[in-house]
């Protein structure tokens, strides 16, 4: 992952150095160039500033693989505290209801 974000700041400096790879599958994507309306929302109140790119690196399938172009979303954020609390509130598996742990067998 560090060769990722190395590549993305070389490619595009005016992303800063606080920025966030998220995968195909993260909860915060309604699609690849779109957050779902309440991570885009959480960012407005809690991540002001922080803005979505697509952006394209060099990936090898796996470990001495060859490399290929790849279109990854970057989530870059002024502040690393910001990242930090997008990480930990949109990265991490959601946490089971609590509804649903006291629902009767």
């Amino acid at each position: 992952m560090i060769d990722i974000i190395k590549q993305i700041q070389e490619r595009n400096p005016a992303l800063g150095s606080t920025i966030i790879v998220l995968r195909p599958d993260s909860r915060a994507l309604a699609e690849p160039e779109r957050l779902t309306p309440e991570a885009a929302a959480w960012i407005a109140e809690r991540a002001p500033g922080a803005r979505l790119s697509r952006e394209t690196v060099l990936l090898a399938p796996y470990p001495g693989g060859v490399p290929a172009e790849r279109t990854v979303t970057v989530l870059a954020f002024a502040d690393s505290t910001h990242l930090a609390a997008f990480a930990t509130a949109w990265t991490a598996d959601p946490e089971p209801e609590e509804a649903d742990e006291a629902a009767p067998a």
